[in-house]
């Protein structure tokens, strides 16, 4: 399982990362403690808009973007990467080793800038767009995560920089797609598009899947039904509905493309009564691709095959098959959140070879399958995510969240490690377990500020080759949107 997840030398080292840690803590601290305070003595609402609507739309167009960038420090991390788009590893990950200080981009929410558009046609039906990038704020480059695991190629470890797989490929746009809609019939689109089970998560998430402040938004693997990179499809077809308290929708990816699957199938259904809002969603993909940096015996073997490395990676290919239900409950200050999901690991029935080209244009040069052990008894990998938080508002100006994320892994060896449950394979059983808590403050319509710290710890066959076993990554920073 991919995520999307030593201090340093002893001396002056050491010391100077201890006081950066307490520093960065005291300044989460200072803001949550000081929005608080302001709450306490009855601050007036946000500045009113002044005029309603100052969207930027011209002839129904709009122009819309986030700017978010922060100061993070990781006491296990890796140097923070210019590309992928959280840059850092706020979850443990297997090259985790050292302290690390800096700026981080799209921790609250992903930067990016994009167009929609909407045309009223006959009754209430509309023709609809929508275009946009992800970049990256502290490096101005469009977000990549696969050239930040290329980056990686043949580096030892403890000598690498961040880099996670994801669905953010360097595509131009991250979302691409036009259709029609309607409030009473729902919306159908066509193009590159989030799924059905990203949008759940956006919506069940207590962090919203903010990337700096929670698993399973840092992590595309629950979004993307069991890999990261199917969490945004090409060549979708998707029709969402939400009218008189029931949601539906459907999303299906067609096979006649390249890019993160062969074809895919999502559906989801639910709905809302009072303050509860609940949803079932189910996905099945077929040739799901976990994509991982380059060995250096492997980086050793590529001139050989006709690849090169700045565009070659591993992937590990197989079926997904999710069932997941979500849901909220508003008491009106407090919201509570839940979710879980189960996600099961097969063979392809139809498996890739070396050469595919996966999304961003990224070869897979060497491709293994989700092996399954011949044991009657354990059989094809599963993964159970769990989650919970609460949310609370102090209305207008600031809002508390609190949160915990969990990952349980069956034992799906054979042979002699059948049943295992170390860190002596990644095939053993084993957890990980994330909490975090986070403030915003709201200081006008559009210009937000926060704080907050993730702990993350894996263990057992999770944490299987990986350098530390556990992360305390504060941030804080601010958010411009437009």
């Amino acid at each position: 399982m991919t995520s999307e997840h030593a201090l340093s030398a002893a001396g002056t080292s050491a010391v100077h990362g201890k006081r950066a840690v307490a520093l960065l803590v005291a300044s989460v601290l200072a803001i949550l403690a000081a929005a608080t305070t302001a709450q306490a003595q009855n601050v007036g609402p946000a500045p009113a808009n002044n005029g309603g609507d100052d969207s930027l739309t011209w002839k129904g167009i709009t122009l819309y973007g986030i700017v978010d960038i922060g100061l993070q420090y990781q006491n296990h991390g890796a140097p923070i990467s210019d590309y992928f788009p959280p840059g850092s590893e706020e979850i443990i990950q297997k090259n985790s080793n050292k302290s690390v200080l800096g700026f981080t981009p799209s921790n609250l929410s992903q930067s990016r800038v994009g167009l929609s558009g909407r045309e009223a046609l006959i009754g209430d039906w509309s023709a609809v767009f929508r275009v946009e990038t992800f970049f990256n704020p502290q490096s101005g480059d469009i977000s990549d995560g696969l050239k930040s695991l290329t980056l990686n190629n043949g580096r030892a470890l403890d000598a690498q920089n961040t880099g996670v797989d994801t669905s953010v490929g360097g595509q131009i746009f991250q979302q691409a797609y036009a259709g029609f809609s309607s409030k009473t019939y729902g919306q159908l689109t066509f193009g590159r598009q989030n799924t059905v089970m990203a949008d759940g998560i956006a919506k069940y998430d207590p962090m919203g899947a903010a990337q700096a402040f929670s698993l399973i938004g840092f992590s595309g693997t629950a979004a993307g039904g069991g890999d990261t990179e199917d969490r945004r499809l090409d060549s979708s077809l998707k029709y969402v509905l939400a009218y008189q308290g029931v949601h539906l929708g459907a999303e299906y990816k067609f096979n006649g493309s390249h890019g993160a699957a062969n074809t895919a199938f999502e559906a989801t259904v639910g709905g809302e009564y009072a303050g509860l809002s609940i949803d079932a969603y189910y996905l099945n993909v077929k040739d799901a691709i976990g994509a991982a940096s380059l060995s250096a015996a492997q980086v050793a073997d590529l001139p050989a095959l006709g690849y090169s490395t700045t565009n070659s990676l591993a992937g590990t290919v197989s079926d997904n098959t999710t069932y997941s239900v979500m849901a909220m409950y508003d008491f009106g200050a407090p919201k509570i959140y839940g979710g879980y999901e189960h996600i099961q690991y097969a063979n392809p029935t139809d498996p890739l070879t070396p050469g595919y080209v996966d999304e961003g244009g990224y070869i897979l040069a060497f491709v293994n399958v989700q092996a399954g052990p011949t044991s009657t008894y354990f059989h094809d990998k599963d993964l159970q995510i769990y989650w919970a938080g609460v949310k609370y508002v102090f209305a207008p100006r600031f809002e508390l969240t609190a949160a915990y994320y969990g990952i349980k892994q069956n034992s799906y060896a054979s042979g002699a490690n059948t049943g295992c449950t170390t860190n002596k394979a990644g095939s053993c059983s084993g957890t990980e377990n994330v909490y975090s808590v986070a403030g915003v403050l709201h200081m006008s319509r559009r210009f937000d500020s926060y704080a907050g710290v993730m702990y993350s710890q894996v263990s057992d066959g999770l944490s299987n080759g990986f350098l530390n076993t556990s992360t305390v990554v504060p941030t804080i920073g601010v958010r411009f949107k437009f």
